[in-house]
C-alpha cells in the first residue's frame, strides 16, 4: 500500500502525532488559496485511505469525467492483496480509522459557515464519493461509503443548527412585529427578513446535499454483500434519527431499519421507542414491521433475543394498543427457557403485561389486595401454561421485578388457609400456589437460580456491589479465621482481594480492596503472614509488569492506546496500594521521577499515566520519612531525602503549568501535602534532628500557588440560574467537591505557617462572592488566623479589601461609587466588621491600626489633572467607614483629627460648595451622635435589630432621596439579612476565644473606662506622622 507520492493528510492521520483540528485548518488555509489544489488533496487523501497507489492529478480532474477517473484508479489498484487500511485490524489502523472519520466531520465543521456553499467543494466531493462507493472494488466501496456517511452526520449536524437558528429568527422576527408602530425599528425587520432568506437558502443546499449522499450511497450501500458496510449505513441512519427527529424520524427513513432488523438494528429501535413522544410518530413503522419483530423473540442468538423482548415491553409499555394478546402469547413462554438473561427479560414483559395488580387505569393502589390480585393472576397463568413442574423457573423469571410481592408469604399463608367457597382456593389451584410458596422461599434462602438456569452469582466483576462488600470486610472479627480453623476461607478471601486488584481500575474498588488488605495484614493476627504473602506477590507482580512498561515508553517515541491503558492501569492499582502499604522495597521511585522528567522535558507523558506516576511518588517520600528515627538521624539518609524531596517538589511546580486540568490539580494537591509535612513544624516535638528536611517555598512558588488559586478554585463564578440549573448534578458536585479540596490545602498552609498571613487576602477577598461554595472554609479560616495573630489578620483583612478597590480601579477608572462590583466590596467590608462585634478591647489596637493604614491608603494616589478631584483610592474610604461603628467613642475623635491632619499634609482640601462624598461618608461615619447630630444609615453601617423583650429602640432612617445613594437601597435591604449573618459572626468570635470566668468578666468592665483614657494619639502614631 506504499505510495511513491507523499499525501500531507494521510501521513498526519496515520502518525497522529498532530490534532485532527491543527491538520484540516492547514488544509482549509491551502484550499482558500487554491480551491482545486486543496480539493486534490482531499481526494487523495481518500484514494490513499483505500490502499490504491493512483493519485488523482489536476489533469485528470479537469478533462475526465468521475467514472474514468475511477476506472485509471482501479487500474493502479493492487488486486494482489485484500488488505486496506480500514480491513485492518491492528492498533495502529484503528487509530487511523478513527482519525478518518474525525477528519471528515472536521471539515464540515470548519467549513459550515462559508465554504460549504461554495457550489464547489461539497458538490465535487458527493459526486467523486458516490462513483466510488459503486466501484467493483471492495476497498473503495468500503473507504468511500464510510466517508460518505460521516459526511452525512457531519451535515445533518450542520442542517440542525441552521435550524435552531431559523426558529430564533422566527421568533425575534414575530417580537419585533407584535411591537407598537412607535417601537417597531424597521431597519432590524428588514434585517431579520433578509437573515431569514439567508437561513432558507442556506438549509434548502444543505438538504440538497444530504439528499445527494442519500440516495446516490445510502439506498444502495445498506444493502450491500459486506456486512461491515451495511452495518456503517445502519449505525448512522440511527444516529441521525437520535439527532434530527424532525427530519428523519420519519416512515420515509423508517422502513430501511424495518427491512434490515436481521442487522443490529433493535438497540436503536428501542431509543426510539422508549418515550411516548417518539412512540407516537412510529405508528406505521410498528404495524407494518411488528410480526418480524414478535419473531425475532426465537432468535437462535441469545443477545439479540434478550433486546427484543426489551424492545417489545418498551411498546407495550408507550404504544399500549400495539401488541395484540396472540403476539403476547409468543413471548410468555419464554419465561421458561434456560436463559436467565433472557428469561428475566421474559418475566419483565409478563408482569407487565399479565401480572401488575396497578396496570389498570385508576385503580386505588392497596398492599394486601394488590398482593392478593397478584397471586391470583400468576396461578391462572402457571395453570394454563401446563408446565407445572417448572415454577422454580418462573418465579427466577419474576425475581427481578416482583420479588417483594413473591415473599408476601402472609398472604400465600392466607390464600391456602381460606376456607370460603367464594374466595377460597381450588385443589389444583392449591398446589400451584404452593409449588410456588416453595420455590419462592428456595430462592430467597439460597440467593442461587434453579438448576440449569446459569451460574451462581458473582459480585467480583460488578465494581458497584464489590466495593461495599469489600467494606464490610474491615467489620468483621478476622481473627476468627484462626480461632475458627477457617484458613481456607482466609485463602480464598485473600485470592479474591488479589483477583479483584487485578481486574478493576476504579478508584472506589481498589480503595476498598487496600484497606481490606491492609486489615488482613495486621500485625495483631495470628494469620497475617498470609495476608503479607499475598501482597508482596501482588507487588511484585505490578512492579515487574510497570517497570518493563516505563522502560518501553521512555525508548520508544510513542504509545499506542492500549499500551497507554495498561500502563495507567498499573500505576493506578501501584498507587492506591501504596497509600495504605508500603511499597517502598520495590524501588519505584527512580521510574516514576524518570516519567515525570519525560512529561515536564517533552510532553509527551499522556496525563492518565502522569497522575497515578505523581500519585506514587508522594507516598514513596512520605513512607521514606516515617521511616526516619525521631533522633541521631543518619546524614546519608537526611540528604538522599532532602534530594528527593526537593527534586520532586521542583518538577511538580512545573507541572502547574501543564495542559492538563487533571495533573495541574494532582501536582497542587501533592504540593501543598508535601509543603505542610517538610514545614516549620516537622522538627518541633522532640524532632530536632529533621530540621534540614524543612522545605520552605521561595516567592516564585508562593506566587504560582496563588495564581493556581485563582485559576481553579475562584475562576468557576456561575450566575444564580447556572448553579440552580446544575446544583443537583453529578459531575457538578464532584467539582466542587475538588475545588474545595485545593482551597483547603491551600488554607493549611497559611495556618501552619508554611506561607505568610498576608497570602490569606487572595482568600478572604472572596469571602462574600463564593460563600455558598467556600464559606464554611473561609469562615474557620478566618477563625484560626486571628488567633494566631489578631494585628497581622486584621492587616490581611484590609489588604485584601484594598486589592479589590484597586482591581476595580483598573477595570473601570476613577468612578467606581455607582458601580456594583464597589457595592459588593462594601458588603464585603460590612462582613468582616461583624468579626470585630465582640471584645471591643481586644480587638481596640487592630481596629485602629486598620482605619489608620486604611486612610493612608484612601489619600495614597493623587488627584486627577483637573481642579477638584479627589485621590483616586478616596472611595476607599465608604469601604473603611463600614468597620467604624465597631469603634470606640475616644477612638472616633482620634481618627477625625487623624484624618484632618491628613488631608492638611497631603494639601487636597475638598471644595467647600461641593464636598467628596466617600469623605463625607467617613466623617460622619466617625461623629458620634452628640457631636455630628443624626447620622444618615447610609454613612454608617447598619445595626442589628434588638433581641427580643429588648428594650432598645430600632435605628432610624432620616427621610431622604432614595436615589441620592446608590447604595442604600441595597444597603437597607441587607439589614433584613443583617441579624442573622452577625448572629453567625458572634458565633465564631465566640468559639475562636477562651472563655473568660466572671471574675475576668467584672474587671475587664471595671477598668474599660481606665484603659480607654490611656489610648491616646500616640497609638494612631499621630504624633509622628
Amino acid at each position: 500500500m506504499s505510495n511513491p507520492e507523499q499525501n500531507t493528510l494521510f501521513e498526519a492521520i496515520r502518525s497522529a502525532k498532530i490534532a485532527v483540528e491543527t491538520v484540516v485548518d492547514d488544509w482549509l488555509e491551502t484550499y482558500k488559496q487554491d480551491r482545486e489544489t486543496g480539493f486534490l488533496e482531499l481526494v487523495n487523501f481518500i484514494i490513499r485511505s483505500c490502499g490504491c497507489r493512483g493519485v488523482v492529478t489536476p489533469e485528470m480532474f479537469r478533462h475526465l469525467q468521475n467514472s474514468e477517473i475511477i476506472q485509471q484508479l482501479t487500474e493502479k489498484f493492487d488486486e494482489d492483496s485484500a488488505e486496506y487500511p480500514l480491513s485492518l485490524g491492528t492498533q495502529p489502523w484503528r487509530r487511523f480509522r478513527a482519525g478518518f472519520c474525525e477528519l471528515v466531520a472536521a471539515v464540515v465543521r470548519r467549513c459550515q459557515y462559508s465554504v460549504v456553499y461554495d457550489e464547489f467543494l461539497m458538490d465535487a466531493l458527493i459526486s467523486l464519493l458516490t462513483g466510488l462507493s459503486d466501484s467493483q472494488v471492495r476497498a473503495f466501496r468500503h473507504t468511500s461509503t464510510l466517508a460518505a456517511m460521516k459526511l452525512m452526520t457531519a451535515l445533518v449536524n450542520v442542517a440542525l443548527g441552521v435550524s435552531l437558528h431559523q426558529e430564533n429568527n422566527q421568533r425575534q422576527y414575530e417580537a419585533e412585529r407584535s411591537k407598537g408602530p412607535s417601537r417597531r425599528a424597521t431597519d432590524k425587520l428588514e434585517a431579520l427578513l433578509e437573515k431569514r432568506r439567508e437561513l432558507q437558502e442556506q438549509q434548502e443546499e444543505i438538504e440538497n446535499m444530504m439528499n445527494a449522499i442519500f440516495k446516490g450511497v445510502f439506498v444502495h450501500r445498506y444493502r450491500d454483500v459486506v456486512p461491515e458496510i451495511r452495518a456503517i449505513c445502519m449505525e448512522e441512519l440511527g444516529m441521525w434519527m437520535r439527532s434530527y427527529a424532525a427530519s428523519f424520524l420519519t416512515d420515509g427513513y423508517l422502513k430501511y431499519i424495518g427491512w434490515t432488523l436481521h442487522d443490529k438494528c433493535v438497540k436503536a429501535l428501542q431509543g426510539l421507542y422508549c418515550c411516548r413522544d417518539t412512540a407516537a410518530h412510529m405508528e406505521l413503522f410498528t404495524s407494518r414491521f411488528k410480526t418480524r419483530m414478535v419473531s425475532m423473540v426465537l432468535d437462535k442468538e441469545p443477545d439479540v433475543a434478550v433486546e427484543v423482548v426489551k424492545l417489545l415491553t418498551l411498546m407495550l409499555e408507550n404504544m399500549e394498543e400495539a401488541l395484540t394478546e396472540e403476539d403476547c402469547q409468543s413471548v410468555y413462554p419464554v419465561v421458561y427457557v434456560s436463559s436467565r438473561v433472557l428469561a428475566s427479560a421474559a418475566g419483565l414483559f409478563l408482569y407487565r403485561r399479565l401480572l401488575d395488580p396497578q396496570r389498570e387505569v385508576g385503580r386505588e393502589p392497596s398492599h394486601d389486595g394488590d398482593n392478593r390480585t397478584f397471586f391470583r393472576l400468576l396461578l391462572a397463568f402457571f395453570i394454563e401454561s401446563e408446565l407445572h413442574e417448572h415454577a422454580a423457573y418462573l418465579v427466577d423469571s419474576l425475581w427481578d421485578c416482583a420479588g417483594p410481592r413473591l415473599r408476601d408469604w402472609e398472604t400465600i399463608s392466607a390464600l391456602l388457609l381460606e376456607e370460603s367457597p367464594t374466595e377460597g382456593l381450588a385443589d389444583r389451584q392449591g398446589e400451584a400456589l404452593v409449588e410456588i410458596l416453595v420455590a419462592s422461599v428456595v430462592q430467597a434462602a439460597e440467593g442461587q437460580p434453579p438448576v440449569g438456569r446459569g451460574p451462581a452469582k458473582k459480585f467480583s466483576a460488578d465494581a458497584e456491589k464489590v466495593a461495599p462488600l469489600l467494606e464490610v470486610l474491615r467489620c468483621f472479627d478476622l481473627s476468627i479465621y484462626c480461632t475458627g480453623r477457617l484458613e481456607k476461607h482466609l485463602e480464598l478471601v485473600l485470592g479474591q482481594l488479589q483477583e479483584v486488584v487485578e481486574k478493576h481500575v476504579g478508584q472506589a474498588v481498589l480503595e476498598a480492596a487496600s484497606h481490606a488488605l491492609h486489615a488482613l495484614c495486621n500485625p495483631e493476627l495470628a494469620l497475617h503472614g498470609r495476608g503479607d504473602l499475598v501482597r508482596s506477590r501482588l507487588a511484585d507482580q505490578l512492579a515487574d509488569k510497570f517497570h518493563q512498561e516505563v522502560t518501553e515508553l521512555l525508548q520508544a517515541s510513542s504509545l499506542d492506546e492500549e499500551e497507554v491503558y495498561s500502563m495507567a492501569a498499573t500505576l493506578k492499582r501501584i498507587s492506591v496500594l501504596f497509600n495504605a502499604h508500603d511499597l517502598t522495597p520495590w524501588q519505584l521511585f527512580k521510574p516514576c521521577a524518570q516519567l515525570l522528567q519525560r512529561a515536564v522535558d517533552t510532553g509527551e507523558v499522556p496525563p492518565q499515566v502522569l497522575v497515578p506516576a505523581i500519585t506514587c511518588l508522594h507516598f514513596h517520600i512520605l513512607w521514606e520519612l516515617s521511616h526516619l528515627p525521631s533522633t541521631s538521624v543518619p546524614q546519608e539518609q537526611l540528604q538522599s531525602l532532602k534530594t528527593r524531596v526537593t527534586s520532586f517538589c521542583s518538577l511538580c511546580q512545573s507541572c502547574l503549568s501543564d495542559v492538563d486540568a487533571g495533573v495541574r490539580e494532582q501536582a497542587f494537591v501533592v504540593l501543598s501535602d508535601l509543603l505542610l509535612v517538610f514545614g516549620p513544624q516537622l522538627p518541633r516535638d522532640g524532632r530536632e534532628a529533621l530540621a534540614p528536611l524543612v522545605l520552605l517555598p521561595d516567592a516564585g512558588l508562593q506566587s504560582q500557588l496563588a495564581a493556581f488559586l485563582m485559576d481553579h478554585v475562584f475562576h468557576h463564578a456561575c450566575s444564580h440560574e447556572e448553579l440552580s440549573a446544575t446544583e443537583d448534578s453529578e459531575s457538578h458536585i464532584e467539582e466542587l467537591h475538588q475545588r474545595r479540596v485545593l482551597l483547603a490545602g491551600f488554607c493549611k498552609l497559611i495556618i501552619y505557617d508554611v506561607l505568610e498571613l498576608s497570602a490569606a487576602s487572595d482568600v478572604f477577598k472572596h469571602y462574600a462572592k463564593f460563600y455558598s461554595d467556600y464559606g464554611d472554609i473561609i469562615k474557620e479560616m478566618l477563625n484560626c488566623t486571628r488567633q494566631i495573630d489578631r494585628q497581622e489578620w486584621a492587616r490581611t483583612l484590609l489588604l485584601s479589601l484594598q486589592q479589590l478597590m484597586t482591581e476595580l480601579l483598573l477595570q473601570q477608572g476613577p468612578e467606581i461609587r455607582a458601580a456594583e462590583a464597589f457595592l459588593e466590596i462594601r458588603d464585603l467590608a460590612r462582613r468582616f466588621s461583624l468579626l470585630f462585634s465582640l471584645h471591643q478591647l481586644r480587638n481596640r489596637p487592630a481596629l485602629l491600626s486598620m482605619h489608620k493604614e486604611g486612610i493612608q491608603f484612601a489619600f495614597q494616589e493623587p488627584p486627577g489633572p483637573g481642579p477638584g478631584l479627589p485621590p483616586l483610592n478616596l472611595p476607599f474610604l465608604e469601604v473603611l467607614s463600614e468597620f467604624s461603628p465597631r469603634l470606640l467613642r475616644p477612638d472616633k475623635a482620634l481618627l477625625l483629627a487623624y484624618l484632618e491632619k491628613m488631608c492638611q499634609e497631603r494639601q487636597w482640601l475638598a471644595p467647600r460648595d461641593t464636598p467628596w462624598p466617600s469623605l463625607v461618608t467617613y466623617r460622619n461615619s466617625l461623629q458620634t451622635q452628640e457631636e455630628g447630630g443624626s447620622v444618615s444609615s447610609r454613612s454608617s453601617a447598619p445595626r442589628l435589630r434588638p433581641l427580643p423583650g429588648s428594650t432598645a429602640k430600632r435605628p432610624r432612617l432620616d427621610a431622604q432621596d432614595p436615589g441620592s445613594d446608590p447604595s442604600l437601597l441595597q444597603r437597607l435591604s441587607l439589614m433584613v439579612e443583617e441579624k442573622e449573618e452577625e448572629k453567625d459572626e458572634v458565633t465564631i468570635e465566640e468559639e475562636s476565644n477562651e472563655e473568660n470566668t466572671p471574675e475576668q468578666d467584672r474587671t475587664l468592665l471595671a477598668s474599660q473606662d481606665r484603659l480607654r483614657d490611656l489610648f491616646d494619639s500616640t497609638i494612631l502614631g499621630i504624633e509622628d506622622a
